[in-house]
């Protein structure tokens, strides 16, 4: 069993991260680590987790043989701090994307991580997922041809008060939802972006985007002269799909990119068109036991450091388009490992959470 402390108790870590963990076999809840002991109290006697320490404790926590593995949950900007401490302890990381704030501090993470031996994941749920599997698979296969054009989308309300509508965690719809986008086009082209064209609307009146843009709309080439646009939004309805035009046909992922939903593909060529809905799973469980069996087998997860480190190029790329009006180009990059069939998980969801302000 991998032990995991989690890092910073809030709504994803309550929603999605603590109820997972027991269904996956192969892990458990040994600490949480908050500052908010008294919501972290109730938290662990739920989840029946032995130990609650303030961030005061953490390097404590770090030093002991009490855990292996740390998931980091807090707001973007203190993302490198905490990695980075737990992985010079010699603990294996798992750390919400994006990976973090600047190239600066996500080159020290994976610098720290290959020093270390310790292993670095950043959180891509969707790759060990069974519709995103599926996608991949029929486009390898051949079946729309070679891809040329992606497109997608992923918006929703968000609610005011929320630590991401906040500039100086970085928060904002770039960084919180459009990295999905950014990230299936990636694996898509199986390539890097080599420019980026980017604009962003900020709706006058709205007390929810004093700090940040509500929506940012996103112009992407990749070798081969193939194209991508992203929509991303704190102020839209709900929409996220993943449209991928090939040169023989189209594929569509409807659902495509949250937890909660249930995807669904469809492939349209020659006319025809076929539909496939996938089991509902349980993202988290299934990330959490593909990066503890890579932990126990001593083989490092592919969604790592660079991984993380790849789409942080591109977003702070994008960022820098949509304050600036110009056209940023990136320096060619070789594309990493990819999303293998080995990382796909079956998990059923659960029911059994608590949720706490």
């Amino acid at each position: 069993m991998i032990r995991y402390a989690v890092v910073g108790a809030g709504w994803i870590s309550q929603e999605a991260f603590l109820p997972a963990v027991a269904t996956t076999g192969n892990s458990r809840l040994q600490a949480i680590v908050s500052g908010s002991p008294e919501t972290a109290k109730r938290l662990a006697a739920f989840h029946d987790v032995p130990e609650v320490l303030p961030y005061a404790d953490y390097d404590r926590l770090l030093a002991s043989d009490r855990i292996d593995a740390v998931y980091v949950a807090l707001p973007n900007d203190l993302h490198a701090d905490f990695a980075i401490r737990a992985l010079r302890a010699g603990k294996h990381v798992m750390v919400e994307k994006p990976l973090a704030t600047t190239l600066a501090e996500s080159k020290a993470m994976t610098a720290a991580a290959r020093d270390s031996g310790a292993f670095l994941m950043t959180a891509y749920r969707l790759h060990c997922e069974p519709g995103t599997h599926a996608m991949l698979g029929a486009l390898r296969s051949g079946r729309i041809g070679d891809p040329v054009y992606v497109a997608a989308t992923f918006g929703f309300q968000t609610q005011a008060g929320n630590h991401r509508l906040k500039a100086g965690h970085w928060g904002g719809a770039l960084p919180d939802v459009g990295v999905y986008c950014l990230n299936a086009t990636r694996h898509v082209f199986a390539a890097e972006p080599l420019a980026v064209q980017a604009m962003a609307s900020r709706p006058a009146g709205d007390a929810r985007f004093a700090e940040i843009d509500a929506s940012l709309a996103v112009t992407l080439r990749f070798p081969g002269d193939r194209l991508a646009q992203f929509f991303c939004s704190f102020g839209s309805a709900l929409s996220e799909t993943l449209r991928v035009i090939g040169t023989t046909g189209e594929m569509i992922l409807d659902p495509a990119f949250r937890f909660e939903s249930t995807m669904r593909l469809t492939i349209r060529q020659d006319g025809g068109e076929t539909v496939e809905t996938f089991p509902q799973v349980d993202h988290f469980a299934g990330q959490i036991a593909y990066f503890s069996d890579c932990i126990a087998e001593g083989r490092p997860p592919a969604p790592d450091g660079e991984e993380g480190l790849a789409d942080m190029r591109a977003l702070l790329a994008i960022d820098q388009a949509a304050r600036t009006g110009e056209t940023v180009t990136l320096a060619p990059r070789p594309f990493g490992r990819g999303i293998s069939p080995d990382m796909l998980r079956h998990f059923p969801t659960t029911s059994r959470r608590l949720l706490l302000p």
